[in-house]
């Protein structure tokens, strides 16, 4: 297969976006498994 820079762009755009929601999955992930503080929250 032939490397042009339309490739390598995709390839890297690819590669962000998967980081991307890689890390939002993390931070969901980390932030559900955190123990509460406050346990009765107020009304």
């Amino acid at each position: 297969m032939f490397i042009d820079e339309v490739v390598v762009a995709g390839v890297v755009t690819v590669a962000m976006m998967v980081a991307f929601l890689g890390g939002v999955v993390w931070f969901i992930w980390r932030d559900s498994h955190k123990k509460r503080k406050n346990s009765n929250p107020p009304d």
